[in-house]
């Protein structure tokens, strides 16, 4: 049965459920919207290149972009496509695959009992052929090819390239044209056995739907299902936290008008998915407010000199055995511009701007925006299905900012800042003639 937590503060009811089979279920009801959002999620996402089902077993290695390349071959059967199928509904259907997890999803307005239905009988049950694959090889990579062409994300995975040149979090999602050439109909289904069981899945809705109907609908079709696991999952990609095997710099060059630059430093500890962890990544990432928000001076005096542009950012990103910052943008001189930033993150401790005054300001606005993100059934919905296998509830999330103290902040600062942590990656313009 459904369990219910009320959390006040923020004004939310979010329903709970662990099904026989060990699906997880979550539901916040929102009965003032028209529109449902739904979201499947499966544990396993592209980082996850290694496994076994048995410890007595040796660990099975796939090529990179499988857990991306299933997510697409998911929605085709051998009588029907389930993008059809929801659209017949009325309702709009798509998929996203990220470094530690993949996720079906639809949004809808009516019919929401059988939209899940279609939901869960698409991903749970897997179809491939030869034919079927070889297919979808081409399709997808023309997608890399696009990926290869974007200097955003060449420059993003670049970063990613020299923090961790030995850690799967660094090959593209969609893995690379000679890559998906390995891939066969007899690995997916392997993945899929192994990866999307019930024990390893979430399924997120969030919007105006009667939540015991739905519970009583996926309890009961999931009480259908083989529910005999090949093993206990175990995966045989190992975290990173070394320093040692950082690159310190890279350059590549692409067909582009504007040079960009970024600077990474590679945390060399832990994140626990805990409370702790919690408050260590909100810690950081007002950290990386304090210094290079828009509203302080150091932004402003990059700005105007212009060292940086509107393309700027910063930003400190977690997952399963990684964790890291990165900053930076387009610019004129990407080496001048990754120089100044690195010169100003070492020396945080002396920035006007990192002050308790100005993070008190920025604590109360980082709680303002994520009560402005509950505003939204989709951003509620891609929250907690982000968060579907931490032991942090989504909306404890204002409460631990709230006891967040400057003190956090500069311990987690000093945890992660170092010259050892460094690199830097320079996406520039191809040399004429």
């Amino acid at each position: 049965m459904l369990s219910s937590e009320h959390w006040t503060h923020v004004g939310e009811t979010l329903q709970t459920a662990t099904l026989d089979n060990g699906l997880k279920l979550q539901f916040v009801v929102k009965p003032d919207f028209h529109k449902t959002y739904a979201l499947f999620t499966t544990r396993f996402g592209s980082i996850d290149n290694s496994f076994r089902v048995h410890p007595d077993d040796e660990f099975t290695t796939v090529p990179a972009g499988t857990a991306h390349f299933l997510e697409h071959k998911l929605f085709d059967k051998e009588d029907y496509d389930a993008f059809d199928l929801f659209g017949r509904t009325g309702a709009s259907s798509n998929a996203f695959t990220s470094a530690n997890q993949t996720s079906f999803l639809f949004a809808a307005s009516d019919r929401i009992p059988e939209n899940i239905d279609i939901l869960l009988d698409f991903v749970q049950n897997p179809y491939f052929t030869e034919k079927t694959v070889n297919k979808e090889k081409g399709i997808i990579g023309q997608e890399i090819q696009m990926y290869r062409d974007d200097p955003n994300w060449q420059s993003y995975s670049g970063i990613l390239g020299n923090l961790y040149p030995q850690h799967p979090v660094h090959l593209d999602v969609a893995g690379s044209v000679e890559s998906i050439a390995k891939i066969t109909p007899d690995i997916l289904y392997r993945v899929h056995n192994a990866f999307y069981r019930p024990d390893n899945m979430t399924l997120t809705v969030v919007g105006n739907f009667d939540a015991d109907e739905i519970y009583n609908l996926v309890a009961n079709k999931e009480a259908k299902r083989d529910t005999e696991y090949p093993g206990e999952l175990e995966s045989g990609v190992k975290p990173d936290y070394e320093l040692s095997s950082i690159l310190p710099y890279r350059a590549m060059r692409l067909p582009i008008s504007r040079p960009k630059g970024i600077v990474g430093l590679k945390g060399s500890s832990e994140v626990p998915d805990n409370m702790s962890g919690m408050k260590r990544t909100f810690a950081l990432r007002l950290f990386l407010e304090l210094i290079f928000g828009d509203s302080g001076s150091t932004f402003l005096d990059l700005y105007n000199r212009g060292v940086i542009d509107d393309s700027f950012y910063s930003e400190f990103n977690v997952g399963r055995g990684y964790n890291y910052i990165a900053l930076g943008g387009d610019a004129t001189n990407p080496a001048a511009m990754t120089e100044e930033l690195i010169d100003l993150i070492m020396a945080y401790k002396d920035n006007p701007n990192f002050t308790s005054k100005r993070f008190d300001m920025l604590k109360k606005a980082a709680i303002g925006k994520f009560y402005s993100s509950l505003n939204s059934i989709e951003s509620i919905a891609n929250q907690l299905a982000g968060q579907s296998f931490s032991s942090v509830s989504l909306f404890a999330i204002p409460e631990l900012i709230s006891a967040l103290t400057f003190d956090d902040v500069q311990n987690a600062a000093e945890d992660i800042v170092h010259h050892e942590s460094l690199s830097v990656f320079h996406l520039l313009a191809q040399e004429e003639g």
